[in-house]
Formats: structure tokens, sequence, C-alpha cells
């Protein structure tokens, strides 16, 4: 066995060793084999340590959320009982993050994986993956951002930071969708579309107004820094548009919350609720139209009037494409459903529901577009097309599915700000930018709400009254969309002072603006106790309701008055052909659908539509009344339908009034807004003298 190998282990000249010798090399060679066995069976138990951990580390930084929300929920309770309103949830929410963020920063020993940093001095640009060869043995890294000098020697000292600051897209892809979507998959229609124009108003000229004077205010705010030696690196014209479009999203969660509990006034409601959701979309796709700004030249930040047009274009393309997308989704989500027996497993119904609902953000994103406003548009269409076509059970399930996950991922996100606010590493805090900025906020949310509202007034029956606009003034709180988009990129030195000045103005708003909601209302003289399907009462010119469902009819006439004409324009359309494609809803296609298309119409029609049209015909039947039974009241003059007047003669019928066209009548169904002219014997009721069409 030695003769065997000593070749092996002699290879220098001379004669070989002798026998004893040569066995005393194969023993050192042996256990020099078992060395490096036991040294890489010790690296392999090392690495296995490392992971468990990280495991457990993971465990522990998904556990303290988890306790924070559970904290935050038993708070809440405990305020809604004691009816505290002086703090929403979602301030608390922050005030639990910042003291664990306190007790992570500070209460927790550093345990560094700094070793030593390498030189690599000849490369120009930093590389996103790295191969490092150790011993024979190759080991990846990736990028994480720059460092600055002075904190060479902190590099991630403590590990439970590390693992407590989450990915920016971790907040995109898992915590926004939900929340947006719940945005309009709860829409309130009728209060909704009643104020459409003044909310579309609000969010896009609105949002455009308020990012460009807070763009050109910061700018001058970085040019005073620059003066007075604060600025210690670039931040260019186009970073401080980005910041207005940041910013200018709002998010009065606290104040919808109050106003919901308080039952305000509903169509206060409905334009800050409706500017809320839009005005997020509006302000994700600006601030993508600002990135995508790009001069041709040298100076890549000047500016250049064909780069300025290829930002509006892509913004427009990125909005409609992302509004088509969003509703797209809705409508095959609608299909399957209506052609299929899936209301017969609820389960799997809700789920199909869900995940549709949820593919509809990422494949917006994977595509080019915006998820946010993708997915905003899908829970609209949803709402409106594919929840007719659920089963009960799945109408109920999805509704308070959507809840929940909404509720939790904005807790969520408000507990992360307050733990950001110590555990994030790239901080920058500058006293006069944040001056500048809350100043800068304040302008140009006024600069869009007082201008808009006079000239929206000028064509509104029902107008924004001084209140009302103070109130919207009042309630311009920034949150989670703003956070979102800023901590999205903190790779340089003026997006990380974005990012930090935009934590400390959503804490400001959501504290004290958020707190102050209560006393606002009551100083303002703004109606709260109220019912929200309650409108005021009508002025002494028009018909007055004397019993019965009268306020329904007055409520009616009234929304059907100021319902949006754009919304007007396209209802037609959907009712006659929409719903009855999408849905099991409206008029039969065999109906609406010219006769050549007898054969595409039956089949698209399901046997649901015949059988409600026969159901409404059969309910109609209830409400023939005899002339006797119906009264109306004018001003101070009563008449009866064979045409008697207690004050003057006038004569009225039931022939006599307004034939509405079917769509007309699916419209004020919808929006819950019927006259209900004829609903029992002995009630009175009113017929308007003119044509509110």
């Amino acid at each position: 066995m030695v003769p065997a190998l000593r070749p092996a282990l002699w290879a220098s000249p001379g004669p070989p060793p002798p026998p004893l010798l040569g066995l005393l090399l194969v023993l050192l060679q042996l256990c020099g084999g078992l060395r490096a066995e036991d040294s890489g069976a010790m690296e392999e138990i090392a690495t296995e340590k490392e992971a468990e951990e990280s495991h457990r580390q993971d465990s522990v930084s998904l556990l303290t959320f988890i306790l924070l929300l559970t904290l935050t929920i038993l708070t809440i309770w405990l305020f809604k009982h004691r009816r505290v309103r002086f703090l929403h949830e979602t301030g608390l929410a922050m005030i639990y993050g910042l003291i664990v963020g306190v007790i992570l920063r500070y209460g927790i020993p550093a345990t560094s994986g700094h070793d030593k940093s390498l030189s690599c001095s000849q490369e120009d640009r930093p590389f996103s993956t790295l191969l490092v060869n150790v011993s024979g043995k190759f080991f990846e890294y990736t990028l994480k951002g720059e460092i600055s000098p002075g904190k060479i020697n902190n590099v991630e000292q403590n590990d439970m930071l590390r693992k407590v600051t989450f990915d920016p897209e971790v907040f995109f892809n898992i915590l926004l969708p939900p929340i947006i979507f719940h945005a309009g998959y709860s829409l309130k229609k009728r209060h909704f579309f009643r104020n459409l124009g003044s909310i579309l108003a609000y969010a896009f000229l609105g949002t455009a107004v308020s990012c460009f004077i807070i763009g050109n205010l910061m700018y001058g705010v970085v040019k005073l820094m620059k003066l007075v030696g604060q600025l210690s690196d670039k931040f260019y014209y186009t970073d401080c548009l980005l910041f207005g479009a940041i910013i200018s999203a709002t998010d009065p969660v606290t104040v919808l919350a109050i106003f919901n509990e308080l039952h305000a006034d509903v169509d206060l409601y409905a334009l800050l609720f409706g500017e809320s959701v839009l005005n997020d979309a509006v302000a994700i796709v600006l601030s993508s139209s600002i990135v995508a700004y790009q001069p041709t030249g040298l100076n890549t930040h000047a500016f250049d009037a064909a780069a300025f047009f290829k930002s509006v274009g892509v913004f427009l393309g990125i909005f409609s494409g992302s509004f088509a997308m969003g509703a797209v989704t809705g409508v095959v989500t609608a299909l399957v459903t209506k052609f299929t027996k899936l209301h017969c497993f609820p389960l799997l119904e809700t789920a199909l529901f869900f995940l549709m609902s949820w593919s509809t953000f990422l494949l917006a994103e994977a595509c080019g577009f915006t998820g946010v406003v993708a997915v905003l548009f899908c829970g609209i269409t949803q709402a409106h097309y594919t929840y007719n076509n659920l089963s009960v059970e799945s109408r109920s399930r999805t509704k308070q599915l959507f809840e929940v996950l909404h509720f939790l991922a904005e807790n969520f996100i408000f507990s992360y700000m307050g733990l950001a606010l110590f555990t994030f590493q790239k901080h920058i805090f500058s006293p006069i930018f944040i001056i500048g900025a809350f100043i800068a906020i304040f302008l140009g949310r006024a600069a869009h709400i007082y201008p808009l509202s006079f000239f929206l007034n000028l064509g509104r029956r029902h107008k924004i009254g001084w209140n009302f606009q103070h109130m919207m003034m009042f309630s311009g709180l920034r949150g989670a969309m703003a956070f979102a988009l800023a901590i999205r990129d903190t790779a340089t030195y003026s997006h990380q002072m974005m990012f930090s000045t935009t934590l400390l103005i959503v804490f400001f708003t959501v504290w004290i603006i958020g707190g102050g909601t209560t006393p606002m209302l009551s100083w303002l003289n703004i109606r709260v106790g109220v019912d929200p399907d309650q409108d005021p009462p009508p002025s002494n010119d028009s018909f007055q309701v004397l019993q019965g469902d009268g306020p329904d009819a007055a409520r009616g006439n009234r929304t059907k008055q100021e319902s949006a004409w754009i919304f007007r324009l396209w209802y037609s359309f959907d009712h006659n052909y929409l719903k009855p494609i999408l849905t099991h809803s409206g008029p039969p296609l065999t109906t609406t659908l010219p006769a050549w298309c007898g054969l595409l119409a039956r089949c698209l029609t399901s046997p649901q539509v015949y059988e409600n049209q026969e159901q409404l015909r059969d309910e109609d039947s209830d409400f023939i009344l005899n002339d006797g039974d119906l009264t109306l009241t004018y001003g101070d003059s009563t008449i009866t339908a064979n045409g008697s007047s207690g004050s003057h003669t006038a004569t009225t019928s039931l022939e006599g009034r307004r034939t509405k066209s079917s769509s007309e009548e699916a419209l004020e169904r919808d929006l819950g807004m019927g006259d209900h002219e004829v609903s029992s014997r002995g009630t009175r009721l009113v017929f308007p003298l003119e044509d509110n069409a």
C-alpha cells in the first residue's frame, strides 16, 4: 500500500524515502484531508446557522408588525367605545410605529456584518451584481445603494434594522392594490356621479396646478438653500417637479373616516372622496411623466419643448392605457361570471374575482402602465357589472374581503411610516426645505381649491359653499400614496431629502389636521348626523312633499337634475347594450339591437334577463291607482288628479305626465334615486311642472 502511494507523495529528485518515512507521509496526507473536510463541514454548519438566524429575524420583524396592528385594533376599539375623535386609527398606527422604531434603533445592540471595504478604483460605475472569488469559491453580492463617506463605519450595523426595512416594491405590488381597489369597489355611485364634473376638475386640473405651483416654489427654496450653503449635492428643477407630483397625492382617510362616523354632508364627502380616489391615480401618472422627461443635448435638466410635449404624451398614453386595461379586466371577469356556473360554487367564484382583480395591477405594471389607475377602474367596473353576476354569498364575501385587506394594508403602511423615521438609514433633514415644503403645499392647495370652485359654481345648481371650500382646503392630508411614491426611489441626495420631508408632512397632516376635523366641522357649520340618502330640503318654489314616499321623489328629482351631463351621455348606451351583454340585468338585447343581429342578441342575452322583465311587468300592475287616489301640492295650492284645486283650477292627469324612457328609469333605479311617484293608495305626491331631463 505504501509503495503504491509513494510516487504521488515524493516528487523531489533523489532516492525515495525509506518505508517508515513513507508511512508517516501517508498519515500526514490523510490528516490534512480530514482537516480540509472538517473545515468544509464547519463552513456548512456556519452557513446553516446564519440561515436559521436570518429566518428567526424575519419572523421577529413580521411578528413586530402583526403586534403593532393588533395593538392598533384594540386601541381603536377603546377609542370608539369612549367616542374619542381627536386621533384617528392611522395616527395611532404611526405612534406605535414610532415607539417600536425607537426601541429597534436604540434599544437593540448592534450586530455588524461589515468586515472591510474592497477598493475598485479602476471601475467608473457600480455593478448591480458582483461575483467575488474567495479561495476558489465564488460568492454573489448585489448592489444596495451608495453610502456617504461619513457613514462608512455604520453600514448596516443592526441586522434587525435591515430586516424591518422593506423593499419599496412590497408597497406597490402587495399593499397598494387592495387599498386602491377597495376605493373603486365601494364607490357610492349616486353621490359620485352627481358631482362627477367637479370631481374630475379637482382631480385632474387641481392636481396639475398643485404640482406645478409646489414644484416652482420648491425650486426657489432650493436656490435659497444653495445661496446660504445648505445644499451639499445636486437638486434639479425636475426633482422639484417630481416632489410636487408626489406631495400632491392627497389621502384624507382620517377626515373621511370622521365624516362617515359623524354622517357629515354627503356632497362634501363625495367631493373629498372622489377627488382623493382619482387624485392618487393622476399623481402617480404625473410623476411617471416627469421621470420620463429627458431633454436632448448636454444639459439633460434644461427646458426642452419637444421633451415637454413628449412627457404630456406619456401622461395621456399611460393614463388611457391603464384605464383601458382596468376596464377590460373588469369586463372579462363579468363575462366569465355571467356565462359560467361559478355562482353555484361561491368559494371558487370569490377566489376568481380576487385573483382577476389583483392581477390587473400586476398586468398593468408588467406592460409599462400604472397599476394604480388600472386597479382603480377595475374596481369601478367590477362594482358596476361583475357584482350583479355574483351569488349572494360572493357579494358579501368580496365586500368584506377587500374591506379587511384595505384596513390591514393601510394601517400597516402607517405603522411602517412611524418605524421608518428611525430605521431608515438615509434620512436627510433640511429645515429650510421642510418649512418651504409646508408653505408650498398650503399655497398649492389654496390655488386649486378656491379658483376651481369659483368656476365650477358658475355651472352648478347646488353651489359649493365657502364652508365646503374651506373644509376641502383643510382636508388636504397626505398619506399612503405620497409615502409609497417617495420611498420608491431614494438612491440620490435629492430623493432622500424628498422622502424625509414627505414623512414629516404625513405625520403633521395626520396628527394635527386629522385631529382638528371635528372642531373644524363645528366652526364651519357643516351639517352632521345626516342620512347618507337624504338631501337638503327643496326651496319654496318647488313642489313640497306632504307624506308617504315623497322625500324619495324630491331626492330623486334633484339627483337627476344634477347628475353630470358626461355621465348621462353614455348611460343610455350602457343600459341598453353593455348591461345586457355583461350582466343578467337590463332590457333584452333582442329589443335594443337591430333585427339583423337577432342571432347574436339571443346568444348574449341570458334567460335571467327575460325573467327579470316578466317580474318587473308583474310588479308594475301593483302601482295602478284611480284618479281620486292622488293629491298634489304646489305652493299653497292643492291639486287633485281630476282637476280640482284649492286656490285655483288646474288640470293634471296620469296621462299628462311625461313618459320616461327605460334608460332614464334604470338610471334612477341604479343611482338609488327613483321618483317613487306611485307607491301606495292615499299617498300625496308631486309632479314637476318643468321638464328636468
